[in-house]
């Protein structure tokens, strides 16, 4: 081959090359695109996905609130009436109690104490403190922890 040939013939293997190499470019962006939409996809997907899990644990954490709280009133209403019902029969217990008491005292000591309301009242006081020192639990004096 001479060098005319030559040359034609690298001219044109090079002008094929350009063209495989074009083609090869175009099949490149083709496959990027299609690769792009397909991690697109995948990320709305993904977010939806995600959205979905979300939404699924706020309703399931709401029911399960919706429960407890549903349960912890019942519990404190059940509690209250149990607390209504032993407070009301203890009154009518220290009622009772209170009108034999009653009862039982001379009718001149009534008479006084209508007569003179302060001395009842006071001995009235006396006895609540008394009762007062009584039931009170003994405090506890707690000296001061030194560093």
């Amino acid at each position: 081959m001479n060098e005319k040939q030559l040359d034609k013939k690298v001219s044109q293997d090079a002008s094929k090359v350009k063209k495989e190499l074009s083609n090869l470019m175009r099949d490149s962006a083709a496959r990027f695109n299609k690769f792009e939409n397909s991690v697109g996809l995948a990320n709305v997907s993904a977010q939806k996905d995600l959205i979905t899990w979300v939404e699924e644990t706020v309703t399931q954490l709401s029911k399960d609130f919706e429960n407890l709280t549903g349960s912890a009133t019942k519990s404190v209403s059940e509690a209250a009436a149990s607390m209504k019902k032993d407070v009301g029969h203890g009154l009518s217990q220290y009622n009772a109690k209170a009108q034999e008491v009653a009862d039982k005292v001379p009718d001149d000591f009534a008479k006084k104490a209508v007569k003179y309301p302060w001395v009842a009242i006071s001995i009235g006081v006396v006895v609540g403190l008394l009762l007062g020192i009584l039931f009170k639990p003994a405090r506890q004096t707690f000296e001061p922890v030194q560093i």
